[in-house]
Protein backbone atom coordinates (compact mmCIF):
# COMPACT_ATOMS: atom_id res chain seq x y z
CA UNK A 1 0.00 0.00 0.00
CA UNK A 2 1.40 3.09 -1.13
CA UNK A 3 2.36 5.68 1.71
CA UNK A 4 -0.04 8.75 1.89
CA UNK A 5 1.46 11.55 3.12
CA UNK A 6 -0.69 14.47 4.73
CA UNK A 7 0.30 18.56 4.59
CA UNK A 8 -0.40 20.47 7.15
CA UNK A 9 -0.85 24.11 7.03
CA UNK A 10 2.02 26.16 8.13
CA UNK A 11 1.35 28.97 10.29
CA UNK A 12 2.26 32.39 8.61
CA UNK A 13 2.85 35.77 10.28
CA UNK A 14 -0.16 37.99 8.84
CA UNK A 15 -0.02 41.60 9.68
CA UNK A 16 -3.69 42.48 9.88
CA UNK A 17 -5.72 39.49 11.46
CA UNK A 18 -9.44 38.47 10.06
CA UNK A 19 -12.39 37.84 12.12
CA UNK A 20 -11.76 35.76 14.44
CA UNK A 21 -8.29 34.42 13.53
CA UNK A 22 -5.18 34.63 15.46
CA UNK A 23 -3.83 38.19 16.27
CA UNK A 24 -0.42 39.51 14.51
CA UNK A 25 2.97 38.45 15.89
CA UNK A 26 4.04 42.24 16.64
CA UNK A 27 7.91 41.74 16.81
CA UNK A 28 10.17 44.28 17.94
CA UNK A 29 13.37 45.53 16.88
CA UNK A 30 16.53 43.54 18.96
CA UNK A 31 19.91 43.17 18.93
CA UNK A 32 22.63 45.70 18.09
CA UNK A 33 22.86 46.80 21.67
CA UNK A 34 19.25 47.17 22.69
CA UNK A 35 17.61 45.97 25.68
CA UNK A 36 14.32 44.77 24.02
CA UNK A 37 12.45 46.33 26.75
CA UNK A 38 8.60 46.71 25.23
CA UNK A 39 7.60 49.75 27.95
CA UNK A 40 10.38 51.15 25.83
CA UNK A 41 9.97 50.77 22.66
CA UNK A 42 6.50 51.87 24.00
CA UNK A 43 7.59 55.42 24.97
CA UNK A 44 9.73 56.07 21.89
CA UNK A 45 6.52 55.25 19.80
CA UNK A 46 4.17 57.20 21.61
CA UNK A 47 5.15 59.60 24.46
CA UNK A 48 8.87 60.11 23.22
CA UNK A 49 10.93 63.23 23.12
CA UNK A 50 9.54 64.81 19.72
CA UNK A 51 5.91 64.34 21.46
CA UNK A 52 7.05 66.06 24.57
CA UNK A 53 8.44 68.92 22.41
CA UNK A 54 5.13 69.05 20.11
CA UNK A 55 3.42 69.43 23.32
CA UNK A 56 5.77 72.30 24.75
CA UNK A 57 5.36 74.38 21.26
CA UNK A 58 1.44 74.22 21.63
CA UNK A 59 1.25 75.60 25.16
CA UNK A 60 4.53 78.36 24.28
CA UNK A 61 1.98 79.37 21.03
CA UNK A 62 -1.30 79.45 23.52
CA UNK A 63 0.57 81.70 25.60
CA UNK A 64 2.04 83.61 23.01
CA UNK A 65 -1.10 84.22 21.29
CA UNK A 66 -2.52 85.90 24.34
CA UNK A 67 0.67 87.78 24.82
CA UNK A 68 -0.11 88.84 20.96
CA UNK A 69 -3.60 89.71 20.94
CA UNK A 70 -2.61 92.22 24.45
CA UNK A 71 -0.46 94.04 22.17
CA UNK A 72 -2.77 94.35 19.27
CA UNK A 73 -5.28 96.05 21.70
CA UNK A 74 -2.87 98.27 22.84
CA UNK A 75 -1.83 99.12 19.25
CA UNK A 76 -5.72 99.98 18.74
CA UNK A 77 -6.00 101.93 21.14
CA UNK A 78 -3.11 103.94 20.82
CA UNK A 79 -5.01 104.69 17.09
CA UNK A 80 -8.03 105.35 18.70
CA UNK A 81 -6.86 108.14 20.83
CA UNK A 82 -5.57 110.17 18.12
CA UNK A 83 -8.84 111.25 17.05
CA UNK A 84 -9.62 112.44 20.89
CA UNK A 85 -10.30 115.68 21.99
CA UNK A 86 -12.30 118.39 23.02
CA UNK A 87 -14.67 121.33 22.00
CA UNK A 88 -14.02 124.54 21.86
CA UNK A 89 -17.13 126.20 23.71
CA UNK A 90 -16.16 129.62 22.62
CA UNK A 91 -16.10 129.53 18.85
CA UNK A 92 -17.49 125.27 18.85
CA UNK A 93 -14.29 124.29 17.42
CA UNK A 94 -12.87 120.73 17.78
CA UNK A 95 -9.58 120.88 18.98
CA UNK A 96 -7.38 117.25 18.92
CA UNK A 97 -6.01 116.58 22.18
CA UNK A 98 -2.97 114.27 20.11
CA UNK A 99 0.51 115.52 20.03
CA UNK A 100 2.57 113.05 18.52
CA UNK A 101 6.02 112.72 20.18
CA UNK A 102 9.52 112.63 18.22
CA UNK A 103 10.48 109.41 19.19
CA UNK A 104 14.46 109.38 20.21
CA UNK A 105 16.97 108.16 17.47
CA UNK A 106 18.32 105.41 20.21
CA UNK A 107 15.23 103.38 19.49
CA UNK A 108 16.39 102.64 16.14
CA UNK A 109 19.73 101.53 17.17
CA UNK A 110 17.94 99.10 20.39
CA UNK A 111 15.51 97.78 17.34
CA UNK A 112 18.75 96.62 15.03
CA UNK A 113 20.01 95.36 18.89
CA UNK A 114 16.90 93.16 19.55
CA UNK A 115 16.88 91.65 15.85
CA UNK A 116 20.68 90.67 16.53
CA UNK A 117 19.63 89.12 19.69
CA UNK A 118 16.66 87.22 18.03
CA UNK A 119 19.47 86.24 15.55
CA UNK A 120 22.03 85.17 18.42
CA UNK A 121 18.81 83.25 19.85
CA UNK A 122 18.08 80.85 16.65
CA UNK A 123 21.69 80.35 16.45
CA UNK A 124 21.55 78.50 19.89
CA UNK A 125 18.49 76.94 19.26
CA UNK A 126 19.66 75.04 15.76
CA UNK A 127 23.06 74.19 17.53
CA UNK A 128 20.90 72.31 20.59
CA UNK A 129 19.05 70.47 17.93
CA UNK A 130 22.67 69.78 15.75
CA UNK A 131 22.14 66.38 14.78
CA UNK A 132 25.66 64.77 15.19
CA UNK A 133 26.07 66.95 18.32
CA UNK A 134 23.00 65.19 19.72
CA UNK A 135 23.96 61.68 18.94
CA UNK A 136 27.48 62.21 20.53
CA UNK A 137 25.69 63.56 24.00
CA UNK A 138 23.07 60.16 23.35
CA UNK A 139 26.18 57.85 23.44
CA UNK A 140 27.79 59.56 26.24
CA UNK A 141 30.89 61.62 24.35
CA UNK A 142 30.64 65.01 25.87
CA UNK A 143 27.71 67.69 25.79
CA UNK A 144 29.53 69.01 22.51
CA UNK A 145 25.66 70.86 22.01
CA UNK A 146 25.25 72.39 24.71
CA UNK A 147 28.82 73.35 24.81
CA UNK A 148 27.72 75.43 21.49
CA UNK A 149 24.86 76.33 22.71
CA UNK A 150 25.77 78.46 26.15
CA UNK A 151 27.75 80.68 24.15
CA UNK A 152 25.18 82.04 21.89
CA UNK A 153 22.27 82.06 25.20
CA UNK A 154 24.95 84.17 26.92
CA UNK A 155 25.18 86.62 23.95
CA UNK A 156 21.45 86.85 23.47
CA UNK A 157 21.14 87.78 27.24
CA UNK A 158 23.70 90.56 26.98
CA UNK A 159 22.01 91.92 23.94
CA UNK A 160 18.57 91.68 25.40
CA UNK A 161 20.43 93.69 28.72
CA UNK A 162 21.53 96.64 26.22
CA UNK A 163 18.01 96.65 24.37
CA UNK A 164 16.47 97.38 27.84
CA UNK A 165 19.43 100.00 29.07
CA UNK A 166 18.57 101.47 25.35
CA UNK A 167 14.92 102.06 26.58
CA UNK A 168 15.79 103.87 29.79
CA UNK A 169 17.87 106.24 27.70
CA UNK A 170 14.95 106.93 25.93
CA UNK A 171 13.09 107.24 28.49
CA UNK A 172 15.48 109.66 30.31
CA UNK A 173 15.85 111.41 27.05
CA UNK A 174 11.63 112.20 26.50
CA UNK A 175 11.73 113.07 30.39
CA UNK A 176 14.22 115.93 29.98
CA UNK A 177 12.13 117.17 26.57
CA UNK A 178 9.30 117.31 28.79
CA UNK A 179 7.29 114.59 27.96
CA UNK A 180 6.77 112.51 31.53
CA UNK A 181 4.46 109.98 32.12
CA UNK A 182 1.65 112.09 33.73
CA UNK A 183 -2.03 113.02 34.26
CA UNK A 184 -0.72 116.27 33.03
CA UNK A 185 1.10 114.75 30.33
CA UNK A 186 -0.38 114.53 26.36
CA UNK A 187 -2.23 111.15 25.42
CA UNK A 188 0.92 110.42 22.89
CA UNK A 189 3.67 110.45 25.43
CA UNK A 190 1.79 108.38 28.11
CA UNK A 191 1.23 105.86 25.42
CA UNK A 192 4.35 105.98 24.59
CA UNK A 193 5.52 104.99 27.88
CA UNK A 194 2.56 102.35 28.26
CA UNK A 195 3.82 100.28 25.20
CA UNK A 196 7.31 100.86 25.65
CA UNK A 197 7.14 99.65 29.42
CA UNK A 198 4.89 96.82 28.45
CA UNK A 199 7.13 95.10 26.11
CA UNK A 200 10.09 95.92 28.02
CA UNK A 201 8.42 93.73 30.88
CA UNK A 202 7.94 91.24 29.15
CA UNK A 203 11.39 91.12 27.74
CA UNK A 204 12.79 91.00 31.24
CA UNK A 205 10.65 87.80 32.30
CA UNK A 206 12.36 86.47 28.89
CA UNK A 207 15.56 87.53 30.30
CA UNK A 208 14.64 85.72 33.62
CA UNK A 209 13.83 82.59 32.00
CA UNK A 210 17.48 83.23 30.23
CA UNK A 211 19.53 84.03 32.49
CA UNK A 212 18.22 80.55 34.55
CA UNK A 213 18.81 78.17 31.28
CA UNK A 214 22.40 79.33 31.60
CA UNK A 215 22.41 78.57 35.21
CA UNK A 216 20.63 75.16 35.05
CA UNK A 217 21.26 73.35 31.68
CA UNK A 218 23.84 71.88 32.44
CA UNK A 219 22.14 70.11 35.45
CA UNK A 220 20.07 68.72 33.46
CA UNK A 221 20.65 65.09 32.30
CA UNK A 222 18.37 64.20 29.36
CA UNK A 223 19.40 66.07 26.16
CA UNK A 224 15.82 66.54 25.09
CA UNK A 225 14.91 68.67 28.43
CA UNK A 226 17.71 70.63 26.95
CA UNK A 227 16.30 71.23 23.26
CA UNK A 228 12.51 71.81 24.98
CA UNK A 229 13.97 74.47 27.42
CA UNK A 230 16.01 76.14 24.79
CA UNK A 231 13.16 75.73 22.16
CA UNK A 232 10.93 76.93 24.33
CA UNK A 233 12.67 80.03 25.38
CA UNK A 234 13.92 80.49 21.77
CA UNK A 235 10.06 81.07 20.49
CA UNK A 236 9.03 83.52 23.11
CA UNK A 237 12.21 85.47 22.48
CA UNK A 238 11.07 85.68 19.05
CA UNK A 239 7.64 86.63 19.71
CA UNK A 240 9.11 89.42 21.74
CA UNK A 241 11.19 90.36 18.81
CA UNK A 242 8.35 90.47 16.00
CA UNK A 243 6.15 92.20 18.99
CA UNK A 244 8.77 95.16 19.47
CA UNK A 245 9.16 96.02 15.28
CA UNK A 246 5.47 96.08 15.29
CA UNK A 247 5.00 98.13 17.83
CA UNK A 248 7.57 100.40 17.34
CA UNK A 249 6.43 101.43 13.49
CA UNK A 250 3.06 101.97 15.53
CA UNK A 251 5.04 104.33 17.85
CA UNK A 252 7.04 106.11 14.23
CA UNK A 253 3.35 106.14 12.58
CA UNK A 254 1.85 107.80 15.46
Amino acid sequence: MPTTFTRHPVETERKEPGIGGKPPVDRRPTGGGGSGDDDEWSRLGRGGPRETLKRFRLMIFVVLSGDMMFFVALAVLFYAHQGAGHLDVRNSDFIGDWHPVALPPILFLNTAVLILSSLTMEIARRHIFHEFDVVEEWLGLGRPALSRTLPWLAATLALGALFVAGQLTAWRQLTLQGFSFDREATPASNFFYIITGMHAFHLLVGMVALAASLLCLRLLRKVEYRQIAVDSIGWCWHAMGLAWIVLFAVLASG
